[in-house]
């Protein structure tokens, strides 16, 4: 005998975000003060996106700590301490769960629920959401805050499964930890994990071997504590020091030199150099406003760096292999490093030049190269991520006439503001591709682009709005401005996931936005101004409005199987 049941009753929300990270959080805390009810969905089992994920020795953020913060709460702000010019990953993480628990966020927060499937549904214009866990969401909008540098991959490597010792990857570190002392480590990748992590393991493990393809330049982070004077002053002129930001183009805060470098004289170039190395961190970049745009003020800047990384290496056959000769300063995101040039001195470290000696296999007991076998008790893949679009593209994200983002994006990101996707209607991206994103302090571009939806949110609540998508006209416009910026400057010289090359598969397309943060400010104030332009924005018809019973018991028919 069968027994009839009722359908499990599927959750509705205004809005289903996708990650816990600090995107997550601020979507969270901005779409419940404006009165939406808001459910976050995030695959970990905590809070904290990448700063959850990325323990290993020695992470912590190449953006100084007082920039690398909310701004939305001056409290927030006055009563938080940062401990050091650039916070470690435990202390990112502590400030996470701070501001989570301040401000109540956990009870709208979702772990352990890795998104599979959305699915948009064009008559009843609502999202449904699907978990590996078999949870289902019913949402009018849906907004994707999962990080651009959170989809690891590893080196597709033969024998891999042979390997009797441990291996790890940068971005998935045990929370346990991992000893080295004793173990002899390989370490695959120097980019901006591994140059963080490559002097901690030197220190504790009996040999180390870095396995290098790319040298990078690298800028050095001067790092030290913060003291309480240094605390006092900051704190001080916050909102200032957050208005600054807003009106440069990196929003971290440093504004170029407005003298071109081929204008300077050879002594005006070396001393605004040698000013800007101890202190400027990643704003070393910005110390003219053309190191980016020519070329031959470029050949200066990266000469000068070279000089910088010579001084620092002993040995002349390992200097040379350091020294980044095929890529222009800066044209990748350059790591802010604490000793990593120095650790090539010692003794316990060997570095592996895999362009030169390329890696053949993995064996049961080490790294087979070319030259070579490399005996290892402990591999590490420091190998980063799929970037930019990675997250975006691994759940199934079904749009209006069934297509998939998959499809639309098949020849790179096509967006509109890097926001908004025309054929993807009521669903957004936070500080995704084609926005400043990764050319920026993330921080400030993911409150900039939060603070900007939720208006927009609350303006379509406020008109009887229940559809808003992106023109087709307006997605193709940007687009090509997107293409046309970057081809102004050197970037695209570069191999770096700036332009897709850090996966085979990738189309060859630059994914940022590189006009800034100033730029792209006044362009979404511009948008706003102009009546949302460049959005479709779809009325709600008489009778239209969804209820939360309304939209379960859509849920219940099979909406989220169709």
């Amino acid at each position: 005998m069968s027994v009839e049941t009722e359908p499990a009753e599927v959750p509705y929300v205004d809005v289903v975000v996708v990650g816990a990270g600090f995107a997550g959080l601020r979507a969270l805390y901005t779409l419940r003060e404006c009165g939406f009810t808001v459910a976050v969905l995030d695959e970990s089992d905590d809070i904290g996106g990448v700063w959850y994920w990325n323990r290993y020795p020695g992470a912590r953020c190449d953006v100084e700590s007082f920039d690398y913060s909310y701004a939305f709460s001056e409290e927030l702000e006055q009563e938080w301490r940062w401990s050091e010019r650039y916070a470690t990953q435990p202390e990112i993480l502590r400030y996470i769960n701070h501001v989570a628990d301040r401000f109540g966020l956990r009870s709208d927060i979702h772990c352990s629920q890795q998104v599979r499937r959305a699915a948009y549904d064009d008559e009843a214009h609502l999202w449904t959401v699907q978990t590996d866990t078999g949870g289902h969401w019913i949402s009018r909008f849906l907004i994707l805050a999962v990080g651009q540098l959170s989809t690891t991959k590893a080196p597709d490597l033969p024998g891999t499964d042979d390997f009797t010792g441990a291996i790890y990857h940068s971005a998935r570190w045990p929370q346990e930890g991992v000893e080295f002392a004793g173990k002899r480590v390989g370490v695959v990748g120097t980019g901006s994990s591994g140059t963080q992590m490559i002097p901690i393991v030197a220190q504790q493990a009996e040999h180390l071997t870095v396995f290098q393809r790319t040298p990078n330049y690298s800028i050095p982070a001067n790092n030290a504590p913060i003291t309480d004077e240094r605390d006092e002053q900051v704190k001080a002129g916050y909102r200032e020091r957050r208005r600054k930001a807003l009106d440069t183009p990196s929003g971290l805060g440093f504004t170029p030199n407005k003298t071109s470098a081929l204008e300077a004289t050879p002594e005006e170039r070396e001393q605004t150099f040698e000013q800007a190395w101890p202190t400027a961190g990643f704003g070393f970049v910005l110390a003219f406003p053309d190191l980016l745009i020519s070329q031959e003020a470029n050949d200066h800047v990266s000469e000068f760096v070279r000089k910088k990384i010579a001084e620092k290496v002993r040995d002349p056959v390992v200097r040379e292999k350091l020294m980044p000769r095929d890529h222009p300063f800066g044209t990748k995101r350059p790591p802010v490093d604490s000793g990593y040039f120095e650790t090539f001195n010692r003794d316990n470290v060997e570095l592996v030049d895999i362009r030169k000696d390329p890696i053949d296999a993995i064996t049961a007991t080490g790294i087979l190269t070319a030259g070579g076998h490399h005996d290892l008790d402990i591999i590490v893949f420091a190998t980063g991520f799929d970037a930019m679009t990675g997250s975006l593209l691994r759940p199934e994200i079904i749009g209006s006439g069934e297509r998939t983002l998959v499809e639309k994006w098949a020849d790179g990101p096509q967006t509109y503001l890097g926001l908004g996707v025309h054929g993807f209607p009521n669903m957004f991206i936070i500080a995704g591709p084609q926005s400043p994103s990764l050319l920026s302090n993330v921080l400030l571009s993911i409150e900039q682009h939060v603070d900007w939806l939720a208006a927009l949110l609350v303006h379509a609540r406020d008109h009887g709005i229940e559809e808003i998508e992106a023109e087709a006209e307006a997605e193709r416009r940007w687009v090509e401005h997107v293409r046309e910026r970057a081809e102004q400057t050197l970037y695209p010289k570069a191999r770096s996931y700036y332009m897709g090359d850090d996966v085979a598969s990738k189309p060859r397309v630059f994914t940022p936005y590189v006009g800034g943060v100033r730029g792209y400010r006044r362009t979404l104030e511009r948008v706003v101004a102009d009546g949302y332009d460049g959005f479709a924005l779809k009325e709600r018809t008489s009778g239209s409005e969804t209820s939360s019973a309304d939209a379960a018991a859509l849920a219940a028919q099979g909406l989220q199987t169709r």
